[in-house]
């Protein structure tokens, strides 16, 4: 018998704190540096696009269908996050969706 989903407890052994916290939780109103992968620097050029808050890049997230790479290529574009920032935004962003919608 199986005590625990492996899938689940590897995400969760490669993941950050920041990512667990945000996934733990609804969004609620949080701040868009809640998210995995966006700290102060790339969280100021996001607000300054207009994506001040997690849902709002939700949002886009899910215009994009959750697709990895068209969401990843956007915020590299938008806020100039590198590869790794993009993807840890994607997982955050995609585990919380399995969670929560």
């Amino acid at each position: 018998m199986k005590w625990f989903d492996t899938k689940s407890f590897n995400s969760m052994a490669t993941t950050s704190q920041k990512h667990r916290q945000f996934v733990s939780e609804p969004m609620g109103d949080k701040h868009v540096s809640a998210l995995a992968g966006i700290k102060d620097v790339l969280a100021l050029r996001l607000a300054q696009e207009g994506y001040d808050k997690a849902y709002v890049v939700l949002g886009q997230f899910l215009v994009l269908k959750m697709n990895k790479k068209l969401f990843v290529e956007w915020l590299m574009d938008i806020c100039g996050a590198n590869a790794w920032q993009a993807e840890c935004c994607h997982t955050c962003l995609h585990n919380w969706c399995e969670a929560f919608l």
